[in-house]
């Protein structure tokens, strides 16, 4: 059996250095859900299609995740086990924002015509781009995540508080990022990104991606420098060891196929009802900012009303990352008052389906009154732009519920049951992808067939979140008391 030597907790100030660098993910992925879909329909992609490309993140996160998480388990770099995947994640989120970021310019130097819709040069490097960001990420969060258990040491204490400070410099990422995206000015600061081919809306893209660049990397080079990754030495270096490996590759590929057969049934149930609530959530992260430029400030691609919508849906954003931060501290006395978590489940998916589907009457509100007075293109009145930032706030409560509960549950029931809670998670997160994939392909025919806009979308996750909600309250088990105190010591997720 491979082990490390017994290690005592390193210093808490070491644990804040590497929960650092979750601000620097969190930024850049930030701006991704808040630009990248707009940005990509400027390069010529249609409507209906650019969900296609967000197939990359939940398939990365359930393949490239657990590859790297084993990967970084077994590695015996003199330069530790995790700090390498650290390293070459950071160097990669750096070369697929460049990609990102650039990818109009050089799409025209490839030869593109910018005077055409469809730019097919810039298209290709922006997907090359995207996927190598979302691979890198995946490399980042599993290591870094893994790394905050090295240096806790098995010490529960230091474990819970490791976790939420990478739950805090997950929120502040977040905010600092939707702030980013939703100031239009930023490319003034580097006035050479504005180009032939890259207008305002791209050069704005570029600067918020120089930032998180730099973020990213001083972050990095920080824990990379201070905090010690003790080379990993096996217990024994025999000869055996090539087939040991070979036998870990083994079980690693053939563990989650054991593990569904062997599910109880609440886990089964559980990851039922986190599967269609994920349905219900990803049309609000493929389409959020799309939608408050096209439905509620009446723009088209590439038209000032538009980019005015897309930075205004990236100040909500900043504002659902706000209170998804305080509603994330008050989820176990909530699920106290209610009568339980799988309750407390139900009321915010019921809270998500009116969301939802309220941003129909939005949009419809904010269409009539531009067809009474084309002024307010680019400029709704005060009672849209209320109704539509207040939309984003009030998510911010499901969406902490929804970042908590799943995974107390599943370590609940994976206990009750003597299953191992490191693959009950593992199994929940097939639960979370394979969600997400199938949103993805749908979302954009399915919005095509509707008539194009965002609002079928939204009524199909509006649809999900109430089925989601009785699912919840019906085939759910209701955790034993003392069982609940499990939940305060699980970290934030993430929409990765």
């Amino acid at each position: 059996m491979e082990e490390q030597p017994k290690r005592e907790p390193s210093p808490l100030r070491k644990m804040v250095a590497v929960s650092s660098i979750a601000a620097g993910i969190q930024f850049g992925w930030a701006l991704q859900l808040s630009l990248l879909t707009p940005y990509v329909q400027t390069l010529g992609v249609p409507h209906a299609w650019a969900s296609f490309i967000w197939l990359c993140g939940p398939i990365s996160g359930l393949v490239v995740q657990p590859i790297v998480g084993y990967c970084s388990d077994h590695c015996k770099s003199s330069f530790g086990r995790r700090r390498p995947f650290i390293l070459a994640g950071a160097l990669f989120v750096a070369i697929a924002i460049i990609l990102i970021g650039f990818a109009a310019d050089i799409g025209h130097l490839a030869g593109d015509d910018i005077t055409q819709k469809t730019r097919p040069r810039a298209v290709a490097i922006f997907v090359i781009g995207f996927w190598i960001l979302d691979v890198a990420n995946n490399m980042l969060q599993g290591p870094c995540r893994a790394f905050l258990g090295d240096l806790a040491a098995g010490d529960q204490k230091k474990t819970r508080t490791a976790n939420s400070f990478y739950s805090f410099f997950m929120a502040v990422g977040n905010v600092l990022g939707y702030a980013a995206g939703s100031y239009d000015d930023l490319h003034k600061i580097f006035p050479f990104t504005e180009t032939e081919a890259c207008n305002v809306f791209c050069a704005n893209l570029k600067s918020c991606f120089f930032f998180s660049i730099v973020l990213l990397l001083v972050l990095c080079i920080i824990v990379l420098s201070c905090v010690n990754d003790p080379q990993f030495i096996p217990a024994s270096e025999e000869t055996k060891d090539d087939e040991a490996e070979n036998t870990h590759l083994s079980c690693f590929c053939g563990e989650l196929c054991v593990a569904f057969k062997g599910l109880k049934k609440p886990m089964w149930m559980l990851m039922l009802v986190t599967a269609v609530t994920w349905i219900a959530w990803f049309p609000y992260v493929l389409f959020d900012t799309d939608w408050m430029g096209r439905e509620v400030y009446g723009g088209d691609v590439g038209q000032k009303a538009y980019d005015n919508g897309v930075h205004a849906g990236s100040l909500g954003l900043m504002l659902n990352s706000v209170v998804l931060a305080v509603a994330s501290l008050g989820v176990e006395p909530m699920g106290r008052l209610v009568g339980g978590v799988k309750w407390l489940w139900a009321i915010v998916n019921v809270i998500l389906a009116v969301c939802m589907a309220m941003t129909v009457p939005i949009a419809k509100i904010a269409e009539r009154q531009r067809a009474l007075n084309p002024a307010l293109i680019g400029n709704p009145s005060m009672d849209v732009k209320a109704g539509s930032l207040a939309f984003f706030c009030v998510l911010g409560i499901p969406l902490a519920v929804t970042y908590s509960v799943p995974f107390a549950l599943a370590s609940i029931y994976s206990s009750n049951t003597g299953a191992g809670q490191g693959l009950s998670l593992g199994l929940l997160n097939v639960a979370i992808v394979i969600p997400q994939m199938i949103v993805s392909a749908i979302s954009g025919p399915w919005d095509a067939w509707f008539g194009g806009g965002n609002l079928p979308a939204f009524v199909l996750g509006a649809v999900a979140a109430a089925i989601a909600a009785i699912l919840a309250v019906v085939v759910l088990p209701n955790p034993k008391k003392e069982d609940a105190t499990k939940i305060p010591s699980l970290s934030m997720g993430s929409f990765h």
